[in-house]
């Protein structure tokens, strides 16, 4: 057991310290919440949750932390229940209250890190749904390197008009297609009141199952938890089975930094490319490598891309939603075609107890027949990754961009300058956008926005006024998972701190070329120096409260948009 560990034991422990009576006030305290004599002999788990009405993803979590309560009251531990917070992407977006959503990645990890520090907690579980749960959990997780694991609250069943599944991004999708008269009113109102049919989080590859999938990957869930429906029973039994994984992970002192090592780190990125997931999990993953300690860059996403083909026919881009890949065999059937290929690390410890190969070696290592959710691996939908890092003159730093279900991943246009998503939503849906034009929306970074919003609104109403295809668009902002299309983000430096993309003009050549990883500003270089000495700062958005605070400490998206 490390120091920290017995530290914590005997905080509680009276008979193991010789003063022991010096513990009798921190007793008393816990005798009113239920311990009893025996009780303080064992450890104490906290279970970190974030219940909430405020979204689908988050509504029904705390039923699942009762039954995590109560699997750790019957493996012998005491929990200690406690809430953390979420904001809805889905109903903050396109609106000002979506500057608050990467905030609170930040909020719910510094939450996690000051209970379960402050209550000298012998492990930790977290369950969570919204995007910022998972990446705000295992920053916090990370930070406390004490024995925990993560709990996703589970995927949202799709919804079905005339015989189409439906997800939350069909309703951004309507509103471009009402907008350019493709559909009618009743149709557009029809997909909106049967998107989303319950409990659960987003339905495709969005964020919330591209980082449920990443931690199943990376050990550091259960398998096969990341995919399941949050309205079977089978997410119930799950959470419970976590917990006494847990439990295990504190007899055997397994903690969090035993199982994120670099390699689990490329397992998850690898999953992430198969499965054609969000751009934001390389801000996430880059934040938890930085809490971590572990050496994660932007180069180490490309280097993984050219090796791992997409063969999971998933939405944004593809036909299915996550269900429809659980029902196929899920996160650990993509894996063990993986590993079946030399392409994920097999030796890498879970929360299990196990290596991933010891967790996979009786999943089957082809796709089942039947099926077109995962192809075969000599099949893929793409024989290369989809999120290419791009730089350039425009982002020297590095940006990001998601290149599957495109017919072309190159364009070079003239810049439309918007200085923030409202500007250019007005531009898309009064028909001011046309084919061949590439959007710059600036001023949209962790510093700038403040909060680096997603530009699902924008993206989707291009692709509802059939412009996808043909109309680019960067930013220093970031995109929904749920985005698809000739898009860039995370474009670093952020104009707010003068990056070039801070000095691009209205009519400007921009080339986007993901054949070659470029995104070109085509002006000559004396006059972006002309430009830039002529720049100045805009003054902060905010100047009190938590988006002036976190303003402040941000850094580059380049790095995770980390704030310590």
């Amino acid at each position: 057991m490390t120091d920290t560990a017995s530290k914590n034991k005997l905080n509680w422990n009276s008979h193991q310290v010789t003063q022991g009576d010096e513990r009798a006030p921190n007793r008393a305290m816990l005798r009113a919440v239920g311990f009893g004599d025996g009780d303080f002999e064992k450890p104490i788990i906290g279970v970190a949750h974030a219940q909430s009405t405020i979204t689908p993803c988050n509504n029904g979590l705390g039923e699942l932390a009762g039954h995590i309560e109560g699997a750790i009251r019957e493996g012998g531990g005491m929990p200690q229940v406690y809430g953390t917070i979420t904001v809805s992407d889905g109903i903050s977006m396109g609106t000002e209250g979506m500057k608050c959503s990467l905030v609170s990645r930040e909020v719910i990890a510094d939450s996690i890190e000051t209970v379960s520090r402050g209550q000298s907690h012998d492990g930790v579980i977290v369950v969570g749904g919204c995007d910022k749960n998972m990446p705000g959990a295992m920053i916090g997780i990370s930070r406390l390197n004490i024995p925990a694991i993560f709990v996703y609250g589970g995927t949202i069943r799709p919804g079905n008009h005339n015989g189409v599944d439906l997800t939350i991004v069909s309703v951004f999708e309507a509103v471009g297609s009402f907008g350019a008269g493709k559909i009618t009113r009743e149709e557009f109102e029809a997909v909106e009141k049967k998107a989303c049919p319950g409990n659960g989080s987003c339905g495709g590859m969005y964020t919330a199952n591209t980082m449920s999938s990443a931690f199943e990957a990376m050990g550091m869930s259960l398998p096969f938890s990341s995919t399941m429906s949050a309205v079977d029973a089978e997410k119930a039994v799950s959470s419970a089975d976590s917990a006494r994984a847990l439990l295990g992970m504190i007899e055997k002192n397994i903690r969090p930094l035993d199982i994120l090592t670099k390699k689990a780190f490329e397992n998850a990125i690898t999953v992430i490319m198969a499965v054609g997931g969000s751009t934001n999990a390389v801000l996430h993953l880059m934040a938890i490598a930085h809490a971590a300690n572990i050496p994660l860059g932007l180069e180490d996403f490309e280097r993984i891309r050219e090796r791992t083909p997409v063969f999971c026919d998933l939405k944004p881009s593809g036909k299915y939603v996550a269900t429809d890949l659980h029902e196929v065999g899920g996160i650990p059937r993509v894996m063990k075609m993986l590993l079946k290929e030399g392409l994920l690390h097999g030796d890498c410890l879970t929360v299990t107890g196990k290596t991933v190969a010891e967790n996979l070696a009786d999943e089957p290592d082809a796709p089942d027949a039947g099926q077109d959710v995962i192809h075969a691996y000599s099949d893929p939908l793409y024989v290369q990754g989809h999120l290419a890092i791009l730089r350039g003159n425009l982002a020297p730093e590095g940006s990001v961009a998601k290149i599957s279900g495109l017919k072309s991943i190159k364009i070079t246009g003239p810049a439309r300058v918007f200085e923030s998503e409202e500007e250019s939503m007005h531009a898309i849906m009064s028909d001011q956008i046309r084919a061949g034009d590439v959007l710059v929306i600036r001023y949209e970074g962790p510093k700038g926005g403040p909060g680096m919003r997603e530009m699902l609104s924008p993206t989707s109403a291009i692709i509802g006024k059939g412009l996808g295809d043909s109309v680019g668009l960067i930013t220093d902002g970031r995109f929904s998972g749920g985005t698809y299309g000739l898009v860039v983000g995370h474009v670093a430096p952020e104009a707010y701190v003068g990056g070039p993309i801070a000095l691009v003009h209205e009519g400007d050549t921009i080339e986007l070329n993901a054949e070659t990883c470029e995104l070109t500003l085509h002006v000559p270089e004396d006059e972006i120096s002309r430009r830039r000495s002529e720049w100045v700062a805009p003054a902060p958005r905010y100047t009190r409260g938590v988006l002036a605070k976190y303003a402040k400490l941000v850094g580059s998206a380049a790095q995770g948009a980390v704030t310590d």
